[in-house]
């Protein structure tokens, strides 16, 4: 089972999902995506909590009222944290996230530490953690599918967007063709008028059979 929570503290909304237990967290580290940000208690335990940011939107540029509300909820699935006063939540992209055979289940470390940011939480505001329960949803979504669906439609976009910029390549290359051969024989014309008034009899002086003589 997955929770799922939306934050309007933003616009769009932020889209926001939780696993269950430690056993779901496993599914939720194994299929996550390049787009989403993971949020944990720091050194305590807690649940993990992610934000599926949007297409465009940077993890290390997360708005501040939207931080706050992951911060809050991060620290309100922590039994110790939960209860505790100046705590810190930590979060970082899923993709900096490890995992290898030598962890307990739900323990996870990371591959640039320096990757990890830091949100100091002096104690749990209600008012937020209510707003965002309010907005919880309960779910069994096949993960592994999910995130081949999601794959999979981001590569047919990438292809779309690879053939639109072939075709404007094509377009930019025909445009600088036309262009060279318009320019090479800009003057083609004036010389073929020349040409053929030199060559009319009829533009000729009444004298011109004396150039014969």
């Amino acid at each position: 089972m997955v929770y799922y929570f939306t934050s309007t503290a933003v616009t769009p909304a932020g889209f926001i999902y939780v696993g269950k237990d430690k056993v779901e967290n496993e599914e939720l580290i194994k299929y996550g995506l390049e787009e989403d940000v993971w949020f944990h208690v720091d050194k305590l335990s807690s649940a993990h909590i992610y934000l599926r940011m949007n297409e465009g939107e940077s993890w290390d540029t997360i708005p501040t009222d939207l931080l706050n509300d992951l911060a809050q909820l991060t620290k309100a699935n922590s039994i110790e944290g939960n209860k505790k006063d100046n705590i810190t939540v930590i979060y970082t992209p899923w993709s900096n996230l490890k995992k290898d055979g030598s962890m307990a289940v739900g323990q996870v470390s990371f591959k640039d530490p320096k990757k990890v940011k830091r949100i100091l939480v002096p104690q749990r505001e209600n008012p937020i953690v209510n707003r965002l329960n309010k907005t919880k949803a309960e779910r069994f979504p096949d993960l592994q599918m999910e995130r081949e669906e999601r794959l999979k439609a981001l590569r047919k976009k990438e292809q779309a967007a690879r053939l639109d910029r072939k075709r404007d390549e094509a377009r930019l290359a025909q445009e600088r063709k036309e262009k060279k051969w318009q320019k090479d024989h800009a003057y083609d014309e004036l010389f073929q008028e020349a040409d053929q008034e030199e060559a009319n009899n009829q533009n000729r002086g009444a004298d011109w059979e004396d150039d014969f003589m």
